[in-house]
């Protein structure tokens, strides 16, 4: 499917799209709340400030696109191939990413206040600066993740996998629990 036939139906009332293919689309800028794209390979599209709020990305392709300063509150993202994906300073609030792949994702500077992440894989993801205040990261691997300066107040993390996290003590007094964690020097929290 093409981008212009995409926008051309949604504006015309259309909102299902599951399993499109939409490799590679320009979709910058678009404003497309609601849409349901679950399914749909998006992979390596251009997403940038599209505002994608309480979108159907479920299952959806989305490796290496470009999602930066996107709109994605309350989306979602359950299983979601986001590895390598350009999430940097997007406005994710209450978004669930359950079992999702963020594999080397940036997201940096995003925000993901009580977002889900339960059973995401975010290994080598950056997480710089991020706003994950009240997220729930339970049983999350987040293996050589880069937290730096990540606002992790009140933030889940039961049973998540911190090995080689670049992550302070200071943010891990924040968290809400991290019972059952395992800890970025190899030990488990009990």
């Amino acid at each position: 499917m093409e981008s212009k036939e995409l926008l051309r139906q949604y504006q015309a009332g259309e909102r299902t799209f599951s399993r499109a293919d939409l490799h590679a689309a320009h979709l910058r800028g678009t404003v497309m709340p609601g849409v349901d794209l679950s399914g749909a390979n998006l992979g390596d599209a251009d997403l940038m400030a599209a505002d994608l709020t309480e979108a159907d990305l479920r299952w959806a392709d989305l490796s290496q696109a470009n999602l930066k300063k996107s709109i994605l509150a309350r989306a979602r993202l359950e299983g979601t191939n986001l590895r390598h994906a350009n999430l940097s300073q997007a406005d994710l609030r209450e978004a669930t990413f359950e079992g999702a792949n963020l594999e080397a994702a940036d997201l940096s500077g995003a925000n993901l206040e009580k977002a889900s992440l339960w059973g995401a894989n975010l290994e080598e993801a950056r997480l710089t600066k991020a706003n994950l205040r009240q997220a729930n990261l339970e049983m999350a691997a987040l293996w050589d993740a880069d937290l730096e300066d990540a606002d992790l107040y009140g933030a889940q993390m039961r049973g998540s996998v911190l090995g080689g996290a670049r992550i302070t003590d200071e943010q891990l007094a924040q968290t809400a629990s991290l019972q059952e964690a395992t800890l970025p020097d190899g030990t488990k929290h009990l």
